[in-house]
């Protein structure tokens, strides 16, 4: 009898930090966004981890944090850099990291976001962001013949840059 009741109050425990977590997590990403839609460069790059990474919706964005900043940084001089709206988000925690996975409201219709948060001295960080357009199912025949010029082109570039890698 004392186990059971022993398990049970520790799955309430745990259910209630866990829920703690997910609330922190939500806050920390609404302020990320809200900082990107207010142009707050600094609070927007202080919710990432020093070494965070942000892949945009082109191919090529694969953004470095030092990298992401100087990126930016001409978009949140001019008092507004980009105004994403969750409109819904789902996120899983295990220790000191979190994921998610998040629906936008966007200059680009709907979005996808996910990525990965680190507790680092007890606050939650955005260590690895990922953005993504969402593209209805019946209409991806349509952009794949938009896209495949352009798309074949960088792929010989990039099969290169891989296979290159590979070998060194």
């Amino acid at each position: 009898m004392k186990s059971k009741l022993f398990l049970v109050l520790l799955f309430v425990v745990t259910n209630a930090f866990s829920q703690e977590e997910k609330k922190a997590i939500t806050t920390t990403l609404d302020d990320w966004h809200n900082a990107a839609a207010e142009a707050d460069f600094e609070t927007y790059f202080n919710l990432m981890t020093p070494n965070g990474v942000f892949l945009g919706t082109d191919a090529t964005e694969n953004w470095q944090n030092s990298e992401f900043k100087a990126f930016s940084k001409p978009y949140f001089d001019r008092g507004k850099a980009w105004s994403f709206t969750p409109v819904e988000r789902n996120i899983y925690v295990s220790g000191n990291y979190a994921w998610f996975d998040e629906l936008l409201d966007t200059q680009m219709e709907i979005c996808r976001g996910s990525g990965v948060l680190q507790k680092i001295d007890g606050s939650w960080k955005i260590a690895h962001y990922v953005l993504s357009i969402a593209v209805p199912n019946k209409t991806v025949d349509a952009l794949i013949e938009l896209k495949k010029e352009t798309d074949s082109l960088l792929l010989i570039d990039l099969k290169e840059k891989y296979k290159s890698t590979k070998n060194n």
